[in-house]
């Protein structure tokens, strides 16, 4: 019965592949904000202007609680649906916990049913640098603070126009700021 169940799953994991391979990341050159895209930001060249923090391991476990460091620094994800910022839907900007960096806005962000903060596009293309994660039989794209080299989360080619992307964050890995004064409601 065992042997009966393993080809179907084996089957799924390679048609899987193959849709990978046939339809890579998509969206447009550049998104709202001038971030570029997953397949075009894996080509980029390091910023030298973007000040970058270099700390000891120590030093990080001494800064960050133990979940934020598990997350951010051990590449670690929190369970869908348990994270602060899932269901935050008020205006202001998401910076990294690790760093301060502002990374994220709420104008960005959308509900993805996922269980974890999704963006479809980031506030600088300059805050973030994204590394391709062959990590648990996948291949995706690990999305990394470019300040601090801290791991945030993941992109994925399945987000809303107008970039095509979803920006698939651990809440661990932010901190939010309301804005003071908020312009319009963010749904």
């Amino acid at each position: 019965m065992k042997n009966r169940m393993i080809l179907p799953a084996v089957l799924a994991a390679a048609f899987l592949m193959v849709l990978y391979f046939a339809f890579p990341l998509k969206g447009k050159t550049t998104g709202k904000n001038g971030a570029q895209t997953a397949a075009d930001s894996l080509t980029q060249k390091e910023d030298s202007t973007m000040e970058t923090m270099n700390l000891t391991e120590e030093e990080w476990k001494q800064r960050l609680t133990p979940e934020e460091y598990r997350v951010l620094r051990e590449r670690g994800t929190e369970r869908p649906f348990t994270g602060l910022y899932w269901d935050n839907h008020e205006n202001g900007t998401y910076k990294c916990a690790a760093c301060g960096a502002q990374l994220f806005s709420s104008e960005t962000k959308f509900d993805s049913g996922c269980g974890w903060p999704s963006f479809y596009d980031v506030s600088s293309s300059d805050a973030i640098e994204l590394k391709k994660d062959y990590s648990f039989g996948m291949i995706r794209f690990e999305v990394i603070c470019k300040k601090c080299g801290s791991h945030l989360g993941h992109v994925f080619n399945d987000g809303p126009q107008p970039t095509n992307l979803r920006y698939c964050i651990n809440s661990a890995s932010l901190h939010f700021k309301k804005e003071e004064n908020p312009k319009t409601k963010n749904k």
